[in-house]
């Protein structure tokens, strides 16, 4: 494997264009959706059955209503409610095999999202990590926003966390789409279900893009630094670049959301760094941990730790002139800004909880 390019996100803007050549086509499903007349319903008189002293009533158990016998009792709609899971599964399949589904230009694929992915996400979210969420009234109802996240864990769960808490706790159901570095786009498999789940090129023109069309864009400014730190220094945020995700923000007048995420450092604790290996495999780093590589396929499964992930006030960027995402003082002050809130809310958070694992 080549060696994996780290792109800063504040220098992409000399790219211009050239991060398009990154996303794939809008691509739509082969099957076209009918549009035709619909046919007049013919008439069918309602038929009922003559009552059965001490039977349940068929029109009670569909409504929801309680039985009428003295028999044993059926779950209301229990039935109907099966039946309709595998007519939505059935439909489902159908639109997959048939290509009868629309993806965005950056590949995001909401269908998949919803029904499968988020779904192999959720049980992790809620019973593995058993995750608390604070401050989700902070993240807009709408139009674009940008969710600033410390980074750390080895392996880029926190992100995936974070995505499965705004779409599943935010009250307007929105979608986080989450900036990823490059190496996540070389990566089989592991390539095309992030641009299923919506993230793009951690690059200055997408981000942009996003938040003009409204939407929820999640950053992580540390990069490998954070994620690859040794376990010695968890919860010390390192470097966050020369401000790149502030002067998006300006330039677009959105708004930044600081996310601190207490629990991720602890699923693997990083005690080493085999930087031969490495740079063999094209990484970053290659982690050791008390559990990985020495017990091979099972030294990779994560700790249970219990998490916490709080959004914090939002910082508004709308208030400042069309020319001060040029300004770098500003950007520097808004950026360590940020940088404050989230290690603040860190210590707060840390100070809080009981253990590592409850």
């Amino acid at each position: 494997m080549a060696d994996a390019k780290v792109i800063p996100f504040d220098d992409d803007r000399s790219r211009g264009s050239g991060s398009a050549g990154q996303r794939p086509a809008r691509r739509r499903g082969g099957g076209n959706r009918r549009k035709g007349g619909a046919a007049e319903p013919v008439p069918v008189r309602e038929v009922r059955p003559l009552p059965v002293p001490g039977a349940a009533r068929d029109d009670d158990s569909v409504s929801g209503g309680p039985p009428g016998g003295r028999g044993e009792a059926r779950a209301p709609e229990a039935d109907g409610g099966l039946e309709r899971r595998v007519a939505a599964g059935l439909a489902f399949l159908r639109r997959r095999l048939t290509g009868d589904y629309e993806v965005d230009d950056f590949g995001y694929d909401a269908e998949l999202t919803d029904q499968v992915l988020m779904s192999l996400l959720r049980p992790v979210y809620e019973k593995y990590f058993r995750v608390d969420v604070k401050g989700m009234e902070n993240i807009p109802a709408e139009g674009g926003a940008l969710i600033v996240a410390n980074h750390s864990g080895t392996l880029p769960l926190d992100g995936l966390m974070m995505q499965v808490a705004v779409h599943d706790h935010h009250p307007a159901g929105r979608h986080l789409r989450l900036l990823a570095a490059d190496l996540v786009f070389v990566l089989p498999v592991v390539n095309e279900l992030a641009r299923k789940l919506g993230h793009t090129l951690a690059c200055a023109e997408d981000a942009e893009r996003l938040l003009a069309q409204g939407e929820l864009v999640g950053v992580m400014p540390e990069g490998f630094k954070g994620i690859g730190k040794p376990f010695g220094e968890r919860y010390k945020l390192q470097r966050f670049g020369r401000g790149g995700f502030v002067s998006t923000a300006l330039r677009q007048g959105t708004p930044i959301v600081p996310c601190s995420i207490v629990g991720a450092e602890e699923i693997y604790p990083m005690i080493g760094n085999a930087k031969t290996l490495a740079r063999l495999l094209g990484f970053p780093y290659f982690p050791l941990t008390p559990t990985f590589p020495w017990l091979g396929p099972l030294g990779a499964v994560p700790l249970p730790t219990k998490w916490t992930i709080q959004f914090g006030e939002p910082i508004p960027t709308d208030g400042y002139p069309p020319e001060a995402a040029e300004d770098p003082m500003l950007m520097f002050n808004l950026t360590d800004q940020v940088r404050e809130q989230i290690q603040h809310t860190l210590y707060k958070l840390l100070v809080q909880r009981r253990s590592v694992f409850f």
